[in-house]
């Protein structure tokens, strides 16, 4: 049992748990199917049985036969519409059904019929013309390839490691004999010398794999059934369960499996590949490691406080997507499963041949990576994504959720890809800054700190409430004597158009007086324990109880909290907070809830733990909407997540701790999430556990105004940290980069833009922008924003001078090999590509360069809040490539609303520079969004020379005006200002 302690603060007691030290979480080693899957792997053997292969309109399908046990299994392939095969492996007869993750998948992908061939010897080829690619089916044993392009990219199963626990019927216990006709059973554990006398009756039906336990007790596994005379000899392995079939024991909890042991593994080949990434959420290098010498991934939800750096200890959330990664392609693998699931991975180095060259030559050493995915339970339904390229596998990943109910607007040759599973469009606000702290005391307290922002001249956005604005840890309440009245502090909130956020957990307080817990009791809301009881478990407010998000019914119940008549005190200026949704659980085995509660449906919460806090945010998300009617765009934070969760608002990191060292992992831990569909991510800053030095939370505003999700939090025990306590030096830094984070909000909203519409994340690794450089390929202190910013956040203490590796030694161009260009966006020095460069730093200034080629958006001048930009000109940076030419983007709307959909109320822009010829025209004729800002200054950087004149040239007319000018020979910089060219309208600036 989890200690717990008590924590007492100005407003009362919080409950939390005892940290007894990480041991508190499993090693590989005590997670009972890992070890199974890991002792039987390679030995088990399955054949394709090839002449049961079918073909139909939406897959092929075909047996797979165990070679001891005969058991069979049913092989799905399928051809997926833009590039991706499926492969799902289920029993062909289940006794009962095995546990299918739902909704993650919005309906079947859209598939290509497969043509079968013989593919010599014993093996068939299926393939599709449109898709590019063919699926080898081998017999003996079984095994498949993925090829494309005359060359096997991925093997399925080449190591033998498919291991599929079928159902079985719970152990008989205590079996003797009751005739004479005799089953003799005998151990092969020399330790155990009991035998015992089965009937044959009750051996008939049983079959080899299943389980029986003898009169003493002792669990056995049925291997092998032969005649010997007038009985039947069956060779059975170890007794007492000790491989945690039925049951399984971690400190003082007992997990007792309902339906057995049920695991699934099988093994992927990436050949040519050695660098994968993926597969968060762990504090750990953007690249994935080796694990043979060590623990395997874990893809667990699991609430760890100050989590430990560098650990494949499963975190907060799971998506089971990894990432290969080489010279000329990328390839995906998604695992869908949603229990417990290890992931292992090794490096090898494989033989290729080559018909081509001489002898000696003919042969050559590749890289390849080999993994073995091993889930508790469910079915084995696994997607290769093939590419080719980077932006190419986020496509397919993110269609693969596509909901069609729900289709954004987007530009006009994306009609049939874009939905909801990409990114959902955040609202504008969101993407401004963000004040939190467990907890504001009072309303007093957060006008207080509202008004500090603006004497300050600092803006920001948001403010949030977290558990201790309850009364007594009740959620959707108020606590009466420091929150008397909530409205009227979000009505002084929103005369800048600021939110308020507050906290939402997954548990109810135990409470019969308490109506959300009352009325969620009477209604059946909540989890069950095996025994049927209703599930009750510690957390924040002590017993608990916690809803079923699993049922649609649960998840419709609470969504309907949100309405504004029962909400009481709410306003449409609140949005919400979703945390300890893995779900935490005090008292419960890691700190979780018992696998064998039960859900929804008859299933255990072992079969889809991972996706609890995936249905908590979208029941809020849902919320939100339906109390707005479905006009406007909600916001909610979510600390667990799965794969698809991108469609429903935000996520971050957790409980991180203010160090350095934090710091720095926040890195690749945010690309990670953002390569693997959630692109709308954040670390909180400055850390959430103790006091970081001031030049630290510097450092860390720096670096969280350069990320997509902007939040300042910090726990109650920490001190306060408003931006303006630490000193005026340190206050105009930190306040610099919030405003230059707001001054860049139209270059965010607009790459958001990009990842609804296109599944481009905001932020990515330099790899994904330049998948030709292979010294990219580890870079993780580094990294774009969009495809125009190079952005080096400094994490280390006291330096000043950052090493920059400046990407592009040798792009390609209309077949013409260039020059990459970088400009620092404050000094505006050039550099070029291809090159490792010291560039100084001082405590307010943080190396950024805009990528040669590219047109940044921005406003002049930040405002209070991101609602004072709808009437603030745009500005635009215009960096010269080595030809003299660049191009950008800007997406506008409303920034709230769902009009951009409904009544097509957007307007996208594109800006070109050739020829000395800046030209802005309309990327999507659909957009009627009618923005009222001008663009009223453009700076150009690399040009060669002072022009002689610059001229604009409005509308389709011939009226040209001659523009003042200013020229800086030393940064080859050239600024036009006082401009007033309307963004909706077709203009040119051309350069003479």
């Amino acid at each position: 049992m989890e200690q717990i302690q008590t924590v007492t603060t100005a407003t009362g007691e919080s409950v939390v748990p005892g940290d007894e030290g990480k041991d508190k979480f499993k090693k590989c080693d005590q997670i009972a199917f890992y070890r199974r899957q890991k002792q039987l792997a390679g030995s088990v053997r399955y054949h394709a049985l090839l002449d049961t292969l079918e073909v139909s309109e939406t897959h092929a399908e075909l047996q797979l036969q165990h070679t001891h046990t005969e058991a069979h299994l049913l092989l799905q392939v399928c051809g997926i519409k833009g590039g991706a095969i499926r492969v799902k492996i289920n029993e062909l007869q289940p006794i009962r059904a095995r546990y299918e993750v739902p909704d993650v998948l919005i309906g079947e992908p859209v598939t290509q019929r497969l043509r079968a061939e013989p593919g010599g010897g014993d093996a068939v080829t299926l393939s599709a013309e449109e898709c590019g690619f063919q699926v080898r089916v081998k017999g003996h044993p079984f095994l498949l390839e993925v090829e494309c392009e005359g060359e096997v990219l991925v093997s399925v199963n080449a190591q033998g490691r498919l291991h599929f626990e079928t159902l079985q019927t719970p152990p008989t216990q205590g079996v003797s004999s009751v005739d004479s006709d005799k089953v003799v059973l005998h151990t092969v554990d020399p330790s155990h010398d009991a035998v015992e006398h089965l009937s044959s009756k009750w051996l008939q039906g049983r079959i080899k794999g299943s389980y029986c336990i003898c009169s003493q007790g002792c669990m056995f596994q049925i291997r092998n059934i032969c005649m010997e005379t007038n009985s039947h000899f069956i060779l059975l392995f170890q007794g007492e369960d000790s491989q945690g079939l039925w049951k399984e024991e971690f400190k003082t909890f007992l997990d007792v499996k309902a339906n057995g042991p049920s695991s699934v593994g099988l093994d992927f080949s990436l050949h040519g590949f050695e660098h994968v990434y993926g597969i968060p959420e762990h504090a750990d290098t953007l690249r994935l490691k080796n694990t043979r010498a060590g623990e395997p991934y874990r893809l667990y939800n699991l609430d760890v406080f100050a989590y430990e750096i560098h650990s494949r200890l499963g975190l907060y959330g799971t998506v089971p997507l990894l990432l290969g990664h080489r010279l000329g392609r990328t390839v995906g693998i998604f695992w869908l499963n949603a229990s417990e699931t290890l992931l292992d991975i090794g490096n090898e180095t494989e033989t290729e041949s080559s018909l081509q060259g001489p002898p000696q030559k003919k042969r050559r050493e590749v890289p390849s990576t080999e993994l073995h995915w091993m889930s508790e339970s469910g079915v084995i339904d696994a997607f290769v994504l093939l590419g080719p390229s980077p932006l190419d596998v986020f496509k397919q990943f993110a269609s693969l959720t596509v909901q069609w109910a729900e289709m954004p607007v987007r530009c006009s040759d994306m009609q049939a890809h874009c939905g909801a599973g990409f990114q959902a469009l955040p609202p504008l606000f969101s993407l401004g800054y963000h004040q939190s702290r467990w907890n504001y005391e009072d309303e007093a307290d957060v006008l207080a700190v509202d008004a500090g922002f603006d004497q300050r001249d600092i803006p920001y956005d948001v403010i949030w409430l977290d558990i201790e604005h309850t009364d007594g840890k009740r959620y959707f309440t108020w606590d009466s004597k420091r929150f008397p009245d909530p409205a009227r502090l979000q009505r002084h909130l929103q005369r800048w158009s600021r939110r308020l956020v507050v906290i939402s957990d997954p548990h109810i307080k135990v409470d019969p007086d308490y109506p959300v817990y009352r009325d969620a009791s009477e209604q059946g809301c909540f989890v069950r324990d095996r025994a049927g009881r209703v599930f009750e478990g510690s957390c924040w407010p002590g017993p608990c109880s916690y809803l079923d998000f699993t049922s649609p019914l649960v998840r419709d119940w609470y969504s309907s909290q949100f309405a504004l008549n029962k909400y009481k005190g709410s306003t449409d200026a609140l949005f919400v907070w979703n945390d300890m949704n893995e779900p935490s659980v005090f008292d419960g085995p890691e700190q979780t809830m018992p696998k064998d509660a039960v859900h929804c449906g008859g299933w255990e919460h072992r079969e889809l733990h991972n996706l609890y806090g995936f249905y908590q945010h979208w029941a809020t998300m849902e919320g939100l909407i339906r109390r707005s009617k479905g006009t406007e765009r909600p916001f909610v934070l979510t600390r667990s997540f799965f794969a698809g969760s991108q469609r429903f608002g935000a996520v971050w990191t957790g409980d991180n701790v203010a160090s350095w060292d934090y710091l720095k992992i926040s890195i690749p831990m945010l690309l990670t999430l953002s390569i693997t569909g959630i692109s709308f991510c954040g670390a909180d800053v400055g850390g959430f556990f103790q006091d970081p030095e001031p030049e630290l939370l510097v450092r860390w505003y720096q670096a969280g105004a350069l990320q997509p999700f902007f939040r300042g939090h910090s726990a109650m025990q920490t001190k306060r940290r408003e931006p303006w306590l630490f000193g005026d030096e340190n206050t105009r830094a930190i306040s610099d980069a919030i405003r230059e984070r707001y001054r860049l909000l139209p270059y965010w909203y607009s790459l958001f833009h990009r990842a609804h519409c296109h599944a481009e994340p905001p932020i990515r690794p330099l790899w994904v922008e330049f998948p030709g450089e292979i010294q990219s390929f580890e870079m993780e202190d580094e990294y774009m924003i969009g495809n125009a910013l190079l952005a080096c956040p400094v994490t280390d203490s006291g330096v000043t001078e950052v090493n920059v590796l400046f990407p592009g030694s040798g792009e390609v161009s209309l077949g013409v090999q260039c020059r990459q260009f970088w400009y620092d966006i404050r000094t505006f020095r050039r550099f070029e590509g291809g090159t490792n460069t010291s560039v100084p730093v001082t405590l307010d200034s943080v190396p950024v360069f805009q990528r040669g080629g590219t047109i940044v958006p921005r406003k002049t001048k930040a405002g209070r809040s991101t609602a004072c930009l709808s009437s603030i000109p745009f500005d635009l940076t215009v960096a010269l490539d080595s030809e003299g030419c660049a191009e950008g983007e800007l997406y506008v709307d409303d920034g709230h609303s769902f009009n951009y959909r409904t009544k097509q109320e957007f307007t996208l822009r594109r800006f070109t520079f050739r020829n000395k010829t800046l030209s802005c025209s309309c990327a999507d004729e659909k957009g009627q969004f009618q923005c009222v800002c001008s663009v009223e200054r453009v700076v150009f950087l690399g040009l060669e020379a002072k022009p002689s004149a610059v001229i604009v040239q409005q509308g389709s007319g011939v009226h040209e005006k001659k523009k003042t000018f200013r020229f800086e020979e030393e940064t080859s910089m050239l600024t036009v200002e006082n401009l007033k060219l309307k963004t909706v309208h077709s203009w040119e600036l051309k350069i003479k």
